[in-house]
C-alpha cells in the first residue's frame, strides 16, 4: 500500500525546474558570448544563492540537514542497491543527496567564474576560460548521471521521482511505516 507524503515544497520544486530551464539554455542553446548567457548565468547564481538560504531556513524536507552528505550512508545505500535490498526514503537517499551538493557547488563555481570572466584583468583569462568550460563539461556530465539515477531509482523503488519532482508529493511503501515516515517528516 502507498502512502502519498508532501516532500518538496514549491520553492524547492521551482528552483529545481528554473535551474534545469536555465542550465539547459547556458549549456546547449545560448552562444557563450552573448549578453543573454551572461544574464541566465546570474540567474542561476541568483537560484542557487536563494536554495543555499532556503536549505537553512525552509521547511523540514528542504533543509540541508534533512539529507546531510555522507560517504558511508552513500556507501551502505550502493551496497543495498548490489544487494536488491529496496528502500525508500522521505527526502534524498544518501546518493541523491551526494549529487545535490555537487550540483549546487557546480553551478556556484560556473557562476563565480562566468561572473569573473567579464570583469576587467580576467576577461582574457585562459586558465579561468578553461576552468568555467570544464564546470560546464562536469555539470553536463552530473546532469545526465542525476538523471539516470532517477529513473533507475524509480523503476527500483516503485516511487515516480519526477512526479514527486512535479506535484511535490512522493507515494512511499506504507510497508515503512508510519512511524519511520512521520520521523523522517519532523
Amino acid at each position: 500500500m502507498m502512502k502519498s507524503v508532501r516532500v518538496w515544497d514549491p520553492l524547492v520544486r521551482l528552483f529545481h525546474w528554473l535551474l534545469v530551464v536555465c542550465f539547459t539554455l547556458n549549456a546547449f542553446v545560448l552562444d557563450d558570448d552573448s549578453p543573454a548567457h551572461e544574464y541566465v548565468g546570474y540567474a542561476v547564481l541568483a537560484l542557487v544563492v536563494v536554495r543555499l538560504v532556503w536549505g537553512v531556513i525552509g521547511p523540514v524536507n528542504a533543509r540541508f540537514s534533512s539529507f546531510p552528505p555522507s560517504l558511508t550512508a552513500a556507501m551502505r545505500h550502493l551496497e543495498k542497491i548490489a544487494r536488491g535490498i529496496p528502500d525508500q526514503t522521505v527526502s534524498h537517499n544518501p546518493l541523491g543527496a551526494l549529487m545535490i551538493y555537487n550540483l549546487l557547488a557546480t553551478m556556484l563555481a560556473l557562476g563565480l567564474t562566468g561572473h569573473l570572466l567579464v570583469q576587467p584583468g580576467f576577461h582574457d583569462s585562459d586558465i579561468l576560460e578553461e576552468l568555467h568550460e570544464l564546470l560546464s563539461a562536469w555539470g553536463v556530465f552530473s546532469v545526465v548521471v542525476h538523471v539516470a539515477a532517477v529513473v533507475f531509482e524509480s523503476r527500483r523503488t516503485g516511487v515516480n521521482l519526477i512526479k514527486a519532482m512535479l506535484t511535490g508529493n512522493k507515494d512511499i511503501s506504507d510497508a515503512r511505516g508510519s512511524d519511520k515516515i512521520a520521523e523522517e517528516q519532523a
